[in-house]
């Protein structure tokens, strides 16, 4: 998946030649292989799964998405969250949803809440998205500009759970008011699309709070547990996150295996600073010229060092500090500001 992640980059703004497109295939490669034999003989990736349990996975999976998209009435939309722990395939499902919800709506919105691993945003950022074909390729690193979105500046909610709530709720009321009008549905411009939402990997502590506190604000239709081997990471079963004595009767809860068994802890932490890596280049590659060869982060760096800054005075300029506005009143400042 890191190779394709990496061909993606370079069709993002770069028209290298094959040969460099080869050469950091091959960088990858040696990292990944470094991860691996880093790990140490008792902590190997566990071998591929047998091609029959294989098909039986993917078989579960592709029918609890058309439960989802046919079997439920068509008024009004679902809205599904898609929630288990870290490597377990939450992303990968949630696309495979978001095309078979295309399939039968045409249109469809993408909430994605994971800061630390978004599917088409750089991470930090919490977004919402409205599809109205399906992305092509499920392997390849996906960068759109969002319909709304929030940098919360940081790749888990461990900081701030509060603001990071602020930024869901936030985004989820600008979906209904603008995507979920269900008293419109004879204006084409104001009616009601279902909603995907991407959740994070995080299921413990306050990670699991917030996703209690989200699952209470936005009361989805349906949920999807995605649940590994290892019964201690999963999330709590049921309707976790309701009360005792509470209960909703239309909620459906899905239960779903794992994408696979999920990799040693170390090996997962490697691959994920590598993705967020990657989806920060493809980012700003975008600012640079297409025939800029960029690989790394040096290179990025370099490419952004050549560039003529732009001018401006600094009565243009507002300077945010921890999400809050600082004062237009003139100030001397004697650290140098980068914009």
């Amino acid at each position: 998946m890191i190779i394709g992640y990496l061909r993606s980059l370079l069709f993002l703004g770069s028209s290298a030649s094959v040969s460099c497109a080869m050469r950091v295939e091959d960088r990858a490669r040696a990292r990944v292989g470094e991860m691996e034999t880093g790990c140490g003989a008792g902590q190997k990736l566990e071998e591929e799964e047998a091609p029959a349990a294989q098909r039986e996975r993917e078989r579960e999976w592709e029918e609890a998405a058309e439960a989802v998209a046919y079997d439920s009435c068509t008024w009004p939309p679902p809205v599904v969250a898609v929630c288990g722990p870290g490597n377990s395939g939450k992303s990968a499902f949630s696309r495979l949803l978001l095309n078979t919800l295309i399939d039968r709506y045409k249109k469809v919105g993408y909430l994605d809440i994971d800061v630390g691993q978004p599917e088409f945003t750089p991470p930090g950022f919490v977004s919402l998205h409205v599809f109205e074909e399906k992305p092509k390729d499920l392997t390849i690193l996906y960068l759109r500009n969002p319909k709304r979105c929030f940098f919360f500046g940081d790749i888990c909610a461990k900081r701030n759970p509060k603001l990071l709530l602020t930024y869901i709720f936030g985004l989820h009321d600008y979906f209904l008011q603008e995507f979920y009008c269900l008293g419109e549905v004879g204006n084409p411009k104001k009616s009601a699309i279902p909603l995907v939402i991407n959740t994070s990997g995080w299921v413990k502590g306050t990670g699991l709070q917030v996703l209690t506190d989200m699952l209470k604000y936005v009361s989805p239709s349906h949920v999807i547990r995605v649940s590994t081997i290892v019964e201690r990471k999963n999330l709590p079963g049921g309707m976790f996150w309701m009360n005792e004595g509470e209960g909703d009767s239309s909620v459906n809860v899905v239960e779903i295996p794992a994408a696979q068994n999920s990799p040693r802890h170390m090996l997962a932490k490697k691959e994920a600073r590598i993705m967020r890596d990657l989806r920060l280049i493809a980012y700003f590659r975008q600012c640079l010229p297409r025939e800029f060869p960029v690989f790394c982060f040096d290179d990025l760096v370099q490419g952004f060092g050549s560039i003529h800054p732009f001018r401006l005075p600094l009565s243009k300029i507002h300077v945010i500090d921890l999400h809050c506005q600082v004062s237009s009143k003139p100030y001397i400042f004697r650290k140098t500001v980068f914009i």
